[in-house]
């Protein structure tokens, strides 16, 4: 059935845009093993957590992939972003948060909170390409989803090749929280797609620190080589 539906209406791979096979959801066989995966979660690495050294604590810190320009991933994240291709977050919510949920230090996340969008860029969207890979690891870590309390009150260009402090200037007064009670003591797992000078991260975390008691910990689907 799949196979005469794919005559019609071909559903393709994200990364090399072939037509995928009966058993293949979202990559094909080929891309999935070619997918540059970086188990920084079981191998106690802290690349993710030294791209904010000095500038936030993190409790825990990991990306599921990296990421390279013209790379495989910088495909399936702009199908992601910019195409409305929200399956592939299901996708690798379901893959890291199946891995975080081995580990007794992820078992310990109280609440789960998506980077945000600014609400025209949001309205224009119509989703946030983060939110169902987050809910995915939500479910995974048996945690609350909240994608209320975080939010980003000032809108900006995409910066992604500006240098660490200009980002950081920029981006000090973006977000702000809706209310803090629901936080205090928690242990939460702040969500992104992608994390590259590691600015935007620090923006949330300013914020989300200044409520009492917290822990913060962080998991992105991709880390910027």
């Amino acid at each position: 059935m799949k196979n005469l539906l794919n005559l019609f209406f071909p559903v393709i791979c994200e990364a090399c845009n072939n037509v995928l096979g009966d058993n293949e959801v979202v990559l094909c066989t080929s891309c999935r093993h070619h997918l540059p995966v970086t188990n920084f979660h079981f191998d106690n690495n802290d690349m993710v957590k030294k791209t904010v050294y000095g500038r936030v604590k993190l409790e825990n810190a990991t990306a599921l992939l990296h990421f390279s320009k013209k790379g495989i991933v910088q495909q399936i994240i702009h199908n992601l972003k910019y195409r409305g291709h929200e399956d592939i977050g299901d996708f690798f919510g379901k893959w890291l948060g199946a891995e975080l949920a081995t580990l007794d230090v992820y078992k310990k996340i109280d609440v789960v909170i998506p980077v945000p969008l600014y609400k025209s860029k949001l309205r224009k969207r119509g989703y946030n390409q983060v939110a169902k890979f987050s809910q995915e690891i939500a479910k995974a870590l048996n945690a609350e989803y909240n994608d209320t309390v975080l939010v980003k009150i000032k809108s900006t260009k995409t910066q992604v090749f500006k240098a660490r402090i200009t980002r950081w200037k920029d981006d000090g007064a973006l977000f702000d929280i809706s209310e803090n009670k629901s936080l205090i003591g928690k242990h939460i797992l702040l969500v992104d797609d992608i994390i590259t000078t590691g600015a935007t991260v620090e923006a949330c975390a300013t914020v989300l620190l200044k409520i009492d008691n917290i822990k913060l910990s962080l998991a992105t689907l991709a880390i910027a080589d």
